[in-house]
């Protein structure tokens, strides 16, 4: 069992199943969202138990980043699939995850450098995500 939170602890959650290596995305939606780039993992959706009520944003026609209306913590990024991708930050510690690569590599902002050697993707990789479409 794996638990996490927002900030403020208004919602938590739950997840009994088993967790994807840590993803860092850095396409421009993430960026604008978290103020830097996103480091998810994922899991079975039956398998996360949420309290508390996220709020939603659609930030595409197919994708929508579940956060904290109170203290707007990002929680929750839900595309299509089976799996729901959770910001890596919200999980209580320890995790014992390892950052697996790097998707939306071009997009990246040009403060920083990726210089750990994990694979770097350009866009999407299904070799890294777990981003399915049904």
């Amino acid at each position: 069992m794996t638990n996490g939170s927002c900030l403020c602890g208004k919602i938590t959650y739950k997840v009994s199943g088993s967790l994807r290596p840590v993803v860092a995305c850095h396409c421009q939606q993430c960026r604008k969202t978290s103020g830097h780039h996103v480091a998810a993992t994922s899991a079975l959706r039956e398998d996360i138990k949420i309290q508390g009520n996220v709020s939603w944003y659609a930030s595409s026609s197919d994708a929508r980043r579940g956060f904290c209306g109170t203290c707007g913590s990002q929680l929750f990024w839900d595309g299509p699939g089976s799996h729901l991708s959770i910001f890596a930050g919200t999980l209580d510690t320890p995790t014992h995850l390892k950052l697996a690569g790097h998707i939306f590599c071009t997009d990246k902002g040009d403060y920083y450098d990726l210089t750990d050697n994990l694979p770097c993707a350009d866009a999407d990789d299904p070799k890294l995500t777990t981003q399915v479409k049904d």
